[in-house]
């Protein structure tokens, strides 16, 4: 995890600062009850991490410039002829084309710092892209958007093909699922123009969670309707059928800043418990008992997602894993 430190999260124009802050903590700890955690740390916020952060989560103090480590962190593979080995795969970023509010030069450097901390080879990649902008299954099915992979100001020139190829290179992909476009506030000022993990996950092989919104006052009622049409019929790599099981969207529609990306899609599987986001609504004890269904044998934790999401992202966003070597 990296500690928020990007101006527009701390100066209480999108979320209350103290709430940011604890939000990252909740799931920082929520995260170290069944596994280890790190977490990087911008020197001039080294003070306020100490007083949030208890001692059992591992610091590493170095400039970094906002706080989305899914995003310009690596993403570990395995390396099935190098048993033992997970390399780390160094996307390119560019602050997710160019927003306005965000910087890079520090955040470009974190994929091989954390590769560095994690001892793990180095995997570069020419294209741009994010954590965020890709799902997997894990046995070389992939989940992207064109919005993101095909943006001119990401990747110009690139084609749908060139983009499966390094995926294959990089990742292991030998099939990849085009969806065309993202959550409507996605395209706002703090968004990456259509990651996937707003919208579906793989809770296993073949099973994809999906974002359902089911309100026709929402703009998303039609993303959503084609995201589903447009899975429907889908087969993994393997050729097998995909399932899909709908998450319903929370039932508020607005906040201060327009319409809502409140998703349950946007959680962090980790070792023995799955982290999904909560927003004061009815639906979150529905999404609770979806995700209990979908990963049998772990627990499921729930946070308040409200501030991780008017920043612009969500749990998943905000973290990264490494697999067992």
């Amino acid at each position: 995890m990296i500690w928020p430190a990007a101006d527009y999260m701390l100066d209480g124009t999108y979320a209350p600062v103290e709430a940011v802050w604890r939000a990252w903590a909740d799931v920082a700890h929520a995260i170290a009850a069944f596994q280890a955690v790190s977490i990087l740390v911008e020197p001039s916020q080294e003070q306020v991490a100490r007083r949030y952060l208890s001692d059992i989560i591992e610091r590493h103090v170095v400039p970094v410039d906002d706080a989305w480590m899914r995003d310009s962190g690596p993403t570990f593979v395995r390396d099935s002829t190098r048993p033992g080995v997970t390399p780390a795969v160094n996307w390119q970023f560019n602050a997710w084309g160019g927003l306005e509010l965000a910087e890079t030069a520090a955040d470009n450097a974190i994929a091989a710092r954390v590769a560095g901390f994690a001892d793990a080879p180095v995997l570069h990649s020419s294209m741009v892209n994010e954590g965020g902008g890709i799902h997997v299954d894990g046995r070389g099915t992939a989940l992207v958007t064109a919005t993101v992979q095909l943006d001119p100001r990401r990747n110009p020139g690139w084609s749908r093909e060139n983009v499966e190829a390094e995926l294959e290179r990089t990742i292991g992909a030998r099939r990849v699922i085009w969806i065309e476009r993202g959550l409507t506030r996605d395209y706002g000022p703090l968004g990456t123009r259509g990651h996937v993990d707003m919208m579906a996950t793989f809770s296993e092989p073949g099973v994809l969670l999906v974002h359902d919104q089911r309100d026709d006052g929402h703009p998303d009622r039609s993303v959503s309707m084609a995201l589903h049409a447009r899975l429907s019929g889908e087969r993994d790599a393997s050729g097998v059928p995909l399932t899909t099981v709908s998450l319903p969207a929370p039932t508020v529609l607005r906040d201060a800043e327009g319409w809502v990306d409140y998703n349950y899609a946007n959680h962090a599987v980790v070792n023995g418990a799955v982290i999904m986001g909560e927003f004061d609504d009815p639906h979150d004890s529905v999404a609770r008992g979806i995700l209990r269904d979908a990963y049998p044998g772990r627990q499921v934790i729930g946070i308040d997602a409200r501030p991780i999401f008017a920043l612009g992202g969500g749990i998943h966003c905000i973290t990264q894993q490494q697999p067992t070597a």
